[in-house]
């Protein structure tokens, strides 16, 4: 009989165990930065303030845009190096999309899982419209007990006209399209819902929001252009979606989404 109700203990840790391996939550956050300026503080560089952020969400995994490395204007600091040590996210990768007052700058991931496979694309323009250049980053995440998911931080062509934009999401879709990961996308897309930039997004990715609440401006915000998406969704499953008041850090809310991981 002991041998028996030992046996089925056993039996029962180890669906327990393998539940939680088959099946993992993960937390997303993305965030325009601003480069750790508070719009309302021109010139003054707060990373606490983002640092603080982030950590009011304890997301596991974290998108950023509009950061600089080693600029000028931000006291020649590496803020995704700061970032990473300031919020416990230590795994970190930096993408360069321009030069900036003797330093870079750009987009980063920041992780609390190891980052590997880790890489920058190059997105398209038009050239006549003289864009500021624009980067995709891209890394694997290691969760806990071994699973891989592909994770992404972009911001795309901020100019009015919508040519680069989807220029730019169409080679997202184009590099994205044989990933056999689950893949995750998080970034400033500078294009509303209904454009066809975010349609195009759609095509390829399931957002984690419909009607999505808005993200910009910060005070009394009226656009929604800062989204988290996923594929497919037989591996991934949005299970919320939250843009956080946080109206000082930057001129972007952040948005957070947390997703059960098959």
């Amino acid at each position: 009989m002991k041998r028996n109700l030992y046996a089925v203990f056993i039996g029962a840790i180890c669906l327990i165990t393998g539940s939680l391996y088959a099946q993992q939550t993960v937390k997303v956050m993305s965030y325009n930065i601003h480069h750790c300026n508070p719009p309302s503080r021109p010139g003054i560089i707060d990373l606490d303030a983002i640092a603080n952020a982030i950590r009011k969400q304890n997301p596991d995994i974290v998108a950023l845009q509009e950061v600089d490395v080693n600029t000028v204007r931000s006291g020649k600091v590496n803020q995704a190096a700061q970032l990473a040590l300031k919020t416990g996210l230590k795994s970190f990768y930096f993408a360069k999309a321009i030069d900036h007052e003797g330093g870079d700058y750009g987009v980063a991931i920041l992780s609390k899982f190891p980052l590997d496979d880790i890489n920058t694309y190059r997105l398209p323009m038009d050239t006549s419209t003289k864009a500021e250049p624009r980067v995709l980053a891209v890394a694997i995440a290691t969760l806990p007990g071994g699973k891989k998911i592909r994770v992404a931080s972009t911001h795309l062509d901020a100019q009015k006209a919508p040519v680069n934009r989807l220029l730019q999401i169409k080679a997202i879709d184009s590099i994205a399209a044989s990933e056999s990961l689950p893949f995750i996308i998080a970034g400033d897309f500078n294009a509303e819902e209904n454009s066809e930039v975010i349609k195009t997004l759609d095509k390829g990715f399931t957002r984690t929001c419909n009607n999505c609440a808005p993200t910009i401006p910060v005070i009394n915000p009226k656009k929604a252009i800062d989204f988290i998406a996923y594929k497919p969704v037989k591996l991934l499953q949005a299970k919320s979606h939250e843009v956080i008041s946080e109206t000082y850090a930057s001129d972007h809310l952040p948005v957070v989404a947390a997703f059960v991981i098959q």
